[in-house]
């Protein structure tokens, strides 16, 4: 077997544990699934020689699992998972698996934002005391807009920060973190890329939205989109299809269990479990304009400037660049405690790929790969 499962796992991957009776378990089922009609749970495949690029690099890299989602002109043409979500229990990895998509919550984060733009309850270029009166003022003022292009001059995470193992009951305690401290710079004169900027915009649309920022999320964003299986990533919970995660191999050192983290101070820049399938449907979604109004879509896919003119390469709550191909690509990536992700919209191509894995290895290249791929597919008239 080539493609999927435990045979083609780096040997420092394969654990003691792993008893021989249990690799022909995983085996049987993934043998069967590489040589399986092109389809995974109702879902439209790549042939194999599509696909065959991510177990490659899965195996250079040593990552346990991922999975991967394509839509192409509205449909999906790739939907799979592949290796394993969890190493030592031999769960193999699906298009259901949930992995943490890290920062891509940012862009979830900023669909909640335009809706509210969209309905008059939030002013982008009001003061954050307007929402967030509790947030010590600066000596300078920051707004709405700034936090969001990450332009505040607030800082990103310190020493340990990102390794946080306290649970914040509410987004105002998990302010507490960094709102004592002073900005890095003069808002608007620099771009500073900052999670906690955007955990103080999930204070802000509580306040603007009425409602606790997770309950706005699930209500506003996730059900009317159809998300089903994007849910907070809470440590204590049983959460069905949640990958293990892991970090290394690396320099000869084993696969490791990722240390227990707890994310509850940063829902809005970073909390989130998903499938692949949810964020290609969240792409899809702003490709569509569902939920925004279309300029409301273009303003948060537009690139910010700093005072002085220059062009940030990020709107609200997204990545713009252009690739080395010509194309324009909107996208987010996600760094979690041992988990990649990554989220990219090619809007002229009407494309959108989405992929996820449980190690601190990065698939991430292989987005531009699939979207060069299904392109020129689409002009040849293939699948």
């Amino acid at each position: 077997m080539t493609l999927h499962g435990a045979p083609w796992l780096p040997a420092s991957i394969r654990l003691s544990g792993l008893t021989a009776a249990a690799a022909l378990l995983l085996a049987a089922p993934l043998a069967a699934q590489a040589h399986a009609p092109a389809r995974n749970a109702g879902r439209l495949v790549a042939p194999d020689s599509v696909t065959r690029v991510i177990p490659a690099r899965m195996r250079e890299l040593g990552v346990p699992g991922a999975s991967v989602t394509v839509i192409r002109g509205g449909k999906v043409v790739l939907s799979r998972g592949f290796g394993l979500a969890d190493v030592e229990l031999a769960v193999p990895g699906s298009n259901t698996t949930r992995y943490r998509v890290g920062s891509i919550a940012k862009s979830f984060t900023a669909m909640a934002i335009g809706i509210l733009v969209d309905e008059g309850k939030l002013d982008l270029d009001a003061e954050v005391q307007r929402y967030v009166p509790t947030f010590p003022r600066k000596p300078w003022p920051v707004t709405v807009r700034e936090l969001a292009g990450h332009l505040s001059g607030i800082r990103h995470y310190g020493p340990g920060e990102f390794e946080n193992q306290r649970y914040y009951p509410t987004l105002l305690e998990g302010l507490t973190m960094f709102q004592a401290d002073s900005l890095l710079f003069e808002p608007g004169t620099q771009f500073g890329y900052s999670s906690f900027g955007y955990n103080l915009l999930g204070a802000v649309i509580e306040a603007a939205g009425g409602v606790p920022y997770l309950q706005f999320m699930k209500q506003r964003v996730f059900l009317p989109l159809g998300m089903t299986a994007t849910v907070p990533d809470f440590a204590d919970s049983v959460i069905v299809n949640r990958a293990n995660f892991y970090v290394g191999p690396d320099s000869g050192t084993p696969l490791l269990n990722a240390p227990y983290v707890d994310v509850s101070y940063k829902w809005p820049s970073g909390g989130f479990l998903s499938t692949t399938d949810d964020l290609a449907r969240f792409g899809q979604a702003m490709l569509d304009g569902k939920l925004l109004k279309p300029a409301t879509r273009d303003l948060l896919w537009t690139p910010m400037h700093t005072n002085d003119g220059k062009s940030t390469g990020y709107g609200i709550g997204w990545n713009i660049q252009t690739d080395s191909l010509g194309r324009r690509r909107i996208f987010h990536t996600g760094g979690s405690m041992g988990a990649i992700s990554i989220l990219a919209v090619y809007p002229e191509q009407r494309l959108v790929v989405a992929i996820t894995d449980n190690s601190d290895h990065s698939l991430n290249a292989l987005a531009a790969r699939l979207a060069a791929w299904y392109a020129a597919a689409a002009k040849a008239g293939g699948r």
